[in-house]
């Protein structure tokens, strides 16, 4: 397909090419066996996510009859859906014969995948027979299908099995089997002469299907494994009279019954039955139809079971204490000599939750005010603020509702802390709160005396130890008082503030990043060194990708990090010449948002939670923290310039989007 040359990678395709960057960790040798299991696991995840959301958005375009050339580029939305298709049908087949290798190679490893045709020893069909009467039979879902009834809407988060029995040469009876979630997807056999072997529930049913449809008669039976999955955009009611919380449930349970945009099968099914199901379920020409393998749903493979074998694991690293404070500080006392940088997951979020704790057992503290945008299923931060409550403290927290696919549990938690007195702020309409910040107020001397924190990255206890973010905590009340006017602006959102430290979007943050950028520029027409260099998850933003070109057309050595989307080109002649761009994709993920303008000694560092996205920028409210201790600036320049230097993980972000690795002369660095 011909293309008129743009100057901007389109934002799905570039997402396609990073999670590709996933799926090179789980191709890597040299990543532990079951790591690479886990990092299929992330792949699919990623890829059932962005169906979910990118896919069907393009897809509501081209419905819609619109080419979306200004969101989409050069590309109209029905080509670039058929794009996304086919670069997707190559990566399941390669994410497919990863699972096969790794299997291959764990059974080196005296473990033992099975299958319904590989069931050998009589103790493992013994155990089988058991557990399946015991666990699986009862919540087993058997639908019969027929051309003259409908098919039962099928769920976006179920499994299916789709069933041919064939009971006479002109006769075929078509069934789907829904493959439990309450029961753990691998199921662990007994040991034989001291081998593990595991066999997945969907080929445990396999094994089954004689007891499932006896009744049938039939001459031969064969299950081939479908998925279906659907748009998740919510559509939110404006009754007046409902709450949001209200409308907010309703809306996601509605989600279930979003229209289909993607369709995989099990490329081995039999045309027929193929037939009957696509014209059954009203698969249309513009739905992502994708043969694939016997298994979905892969993104379980993410909880594959480690039987003990912590060899084939990366290896769990001991958190470093935060230099020159303790856990058992006092952490206000601290905190008021100076700044301090937690680095999770290589720093403990302990300190985050210690923080919390004994704000809400500090008869000084009065007041503490939080936004949350994703929870742990078992948060620590939520039973702090539930327990200052308690103690008779003023808690605010607001709390994003709309974090996708994370909206039942927020509103299970801020039911619960409602319930416990509570104050929860729903936001701005029309703005998703992602910031991550903390405000304490306590009283000192009479007076009030602010200390908090800021944050790249959720304040999630189970998160923490995958992601890497950072978390400023400080007593600078400069930085405070403006953090204060952000939680005046959620709580009274028709008064626009103004800040003297912080960039807050969507008011301040563009155009804040933009006079950086201008003064980088304007030191390189006169002739003086200008350097930027970027840490962020994303880059969508015409807007900023153009303020780079423009930098690096004048000079401006640029360099930047970027894990995900990439729709800035690095090193076309005459527009990009002087940006690099690399992305690291390693054990843990790559979370933490950080600029630096200006050369050596002479640097503005900021960490933000707001990456350069549009809808980061003008449609979600971000907090972009200056730093200003000299000692944990130096810290993250370096810690940047640890990820620059990195020629193991790092991968080249170019035009050509082949995610060559980053190779340099010397010893290996890998940043994690």
């Amino acid at each position: 397909m011909t293309q008129q040359k743009d100057k901007y990678i389109n934002r799905e395709l570039s997402w396609l090419q990073f999670n590709a960057r996933v799926l090179q960790e789980a191709a890597d040798p040299s990543v532990p066996l079951l790591e690479r299991l886990r990092f299929v696991g992330i792949f699919s995840n990623n890829l059932d996510e962005f169906f979910k959301v990118r896919y069907a958005t393009v897809k509501r375009i081209s419905d819609a009859g619109k080419s979306g050339r200004k969101a989409l580029g050069v590309y109209k939305a029905d080509e670039l859906l058929e794009m996304i298709t086919e670069e997707v049908i190559v990566q399941q087949s390669k994410s497919l014969a990863i699972i096969d290798e790794v299997y291959s190679k764990l059974e080196d490893e005296d473990i033992y995948v099975l299958n319904e045709r590989t069931i050998l020893h009589p103790s493992h069909k013994d155990f089988i027979a058991d557990f399946y009467v015991e666990n699986v039979s009862p919540a087993l879902m058997a639908i019969v299908l027929n051309d003259n009834t409908p098919i039962p809407r099928l769920k976006d988060s179920a499994a299916y099995l789709a069933i041919k029995m064939k009971l006479s040469d002109t006769e075929n009876q078509y069934a789907l089997l829904e493959v439990p979630r309450s029961v753990y997807r691998f199921v662990t056999l007994p040991k034989v002469d001291n081998k593990d072997y595991i066999i997945l529930l969907d080929d445990l049913i396999r094994y089954r299907l004689d007891s499932i449809f006896s009744i049938f008669k039939y001459e031969s039976i064969e299950a081939h494994m479908i998925k279906i999955t659907r748009d998740a955009e919510l559509d939110i009611e404006s009754d007046l009279g409902v709450s949001f919380l209200e409308k907010l449930s309703k809306s996601v349970k509605n989600r279930v019954d979003g229209d289909p945009v993607r369709f995989i099968y099990d490329k081995t099914i039999a045309a027929d039955t193929l037939a009957f199901l696509m014209r059954k379920m009203g698969i249309e020409p513009n739905d992502s139809v994708i043969p694939g393998g016997r298994y979905h749903f892969r993104r379980d493979f993410m909880n594959f079971p480690n039987m003990g074998r912590k060899d084939l694991l990366y290896a769990k690293d001991k958190p470093l204490a935060i230099k020159g404070i303790s856990l058992s500080d006092n952490l206000f006392e601290k905190v008021a000599e100076k700044d301090f940088l937690q680095y999770a997951p290589y720093h403990s979020f302990s300190y985050t939750i210690k923080f919390l704790r004994q704000a809400a057992l500090d008869p000084q503290v009065k007041t503490i005010k939080i936004t949350i945008y994703r929870l742990a299923k078992i948060s620590h931060i939520a039973s702090s603020l539930i327990n200052a409550a308690k103690n008779g403290k003023e808690v605010v927290v607001q709390i994003e509702l709309q974090a996708r696919f994370d909206e039942a549990s927020n509103m299970e938690y801020a039911q619960k802390m409602q319930d416990e007195g509570v104050k929860l702020i729903f936001g701005v309409k029309g703005l998703k709160v992602h910031s991550k910040v903390c405000l304490v107020e306590r009283l000192e001397n009479k007076k009030i005396k602010l200390y908090g924190f800021i944050s790249t990255g959720n304040f999630n206890n189970v998160t923490a130890k995958i992601y890497t973010d950072y978390t400023l905590f400080t007593a600078n009340q400069e930085i405070l008082k403006d953090l204060r006017k952000v939680f005046n602006f959620l709580k009274t959102n028709y008064i626009v503030n103004k800040y003297k430290h912080l960039l807050v979007a969507p008011h301040y943050s563009k155009n804040g990043f933009i006079k950086l950028i201008d003064a980088e520029i304007n030191k390189a027409l006169q002739g003086i060194p200008a350097q930027i260099k970027l840490k962020l998850n994303s880059i969508t933003s015409y807007k900023m990708v153009d303020k780079l070109y423009e930098a690096s057309q004048a000079g401006v050595q640029i360099q930047m990090i970027v894990r995900g989307i990439c729709c800035l080109i690095p090193g076309l002649k005459g527009l990009s010449e002087n940006i690099e761009a690399i992305s690291i994709v390693d054990k843990y993920l790559e979370h933490p948002r950080m600029m630096i303008f200006g050369t050596e000694g002479t640097e503005k560092v900021f960490i933000s939670s707001s990456d350069w996205m549009t809808r980061n920028l003008d449609n979600r409210v971000e907090v972009t923290c200056p730093i200003y201790d000299d000692q944990i600036k130096k810290e993250l320049i370096d810690t940047f310039t640890i990820c620059w230097s990195d020629n193991v993980k790092a991968r080249i972000l170019s035009e050509n989007k082949d995610n060559v690795y980053r190779v340099t002369e010397g010893k290996p660095i890998r940043t994690q």
